[in-house]
């Protein structure tokens, strides 16, 4: 397949080239970079055993989205908002009594154990659509 489009594209240049026509060079492929929300959450688990996870908020909402937690592992959220154009304001985490306004450009510390496997959602405190998934295994 691919060598039947490649001799397509071929065919299709020279019938359109003129004799004495000559083509620039191509231009070179810049490397695309991934997006933010794709990358994977920082994480540090110091020597007290309290996991850091750090995560903003942004105009595309909690990033990370995701997180994979452990069971009765205590972990320390570091939130940051970065934008005012959301409704995220505040974080709250379903089935638990947390919820934390997130002043803009400040860091907020969440502290949280959970305790059993499962998913948890949390998000803006509105319960709109802005949040994501705490898997706890």
């Amino acid at each position: 397949m691919r060598t039947l489009f490649a001799l397509t594209l071929l065919t299709l240049a020279f019938t359109n080239c003129k004799k004495d026509e000559v083509l620039p060079p191509p231009k070179p492929v810049e490397a695309v970079k991934a997006p933010e929300a794709a990358k994977a959450p920082e994480v540090a688990k110091p020597a007290d055993g309290v996991r850091t996870v750090a995560m903003a908020v942004t105009d595309e909402g909690f990033v990370p989205a995701n997180v994979t937690l452990k069971a009765n592992e205590p972990v320390k959220f570091v939130i940051t908002r970065k934008t005012d154009e959301t409704c995220a304001t505040a974080i709250q985490i379903d089935g638990t009594d947390i919820k934390k306004d997130l002043p803009l450009n400040q860091a907020v510390e969440v502290a949280w154990t959970p305790t059993k496997p499962g998913k948890v959602k949390f998000g803006c405190a509105m319960d709109m659509m802005i949040g994501g998934v705490l898997l706890v295994e």
